[in-house]
């Protein structure tokens, strides 16, 4: 249950049911799409002509274009059934919708503070969108989790490699409502 609600339709064959990896902003989604664009419109039709041409020059068991090419194809062909299958079985959720704005969901902005004093802001969002340079931790990560549906204020347990910690959520903040 994320925002407050079920999520609509099956994901995995049972009624009702959804992964919490299958989670994405429309940011999120809007990313992988146009990462699936490139790769089917610019990048492969390049490597298949790259290929085409290194094998038509003869032995293809030395030549390093068309096994660099090869390598390379198969390569985005991976990426492309990754994308393609995260994208279907993607559940777009708009953080700026949430209706309960005082606890944390997913799409939250997060500010709390640990038992050592050191204050960190994140932002929950999917698994394909996490950056935790940028702040942004995945929905599944041990942090998010423990923060999830607590409000400013509350204190929750964490489980970290050095035991468990107790952190205060201080802030909560969702995008703007459209």
């Amino acid at each position: 249950m994320l925002n407050g609600r079920a999520p609509s339709g099956p994901k995995d064959g049972k009624p009702g049911s959804t992964s919490l990896s299958c989670y994405v902003t429309p940011a999120g989604i809007a990313v992988m799409r146009a990462e699936l664009n490139v790769l089917l419109r610019d990048e492969r039709p390049k490597i298949v002509e790259i290929v085409s041409w290194a094998a038509g020059n003869g032995d293809r068991s030395e030549n390093g274009d068309y096994q660099y090419g090869k390598r390379r194809l198969r390569e985005i062909d991976r990426r492309i059934r990754f994308l393609t299958k995260r994208i279907d079985n993607a559940v777009v959720v708009d953080p700026a919708a949430q209706p309960q704005r005082g606890r944390v969901f997913f799409g939250a902005t997060v500010t709390y503070v640990t038992e050592r004093d050191e204050e960190r802001t994140v932002t929950i969002l999917g698994v394909d969108e996490a950056d935790m340079a940028a702040g942004q931790i995945s929905l599944v990560s041990p942090v998010a989790r423990a923060l999830m549906r607590a409000a400013v204020g509350d204190e929750v347990r964490l489980a970290t490699p050095r035991g468990e910690e107790m952190i205060e959520v201080l802030a909560i903040s969702y995008p703007p409502a459209p």
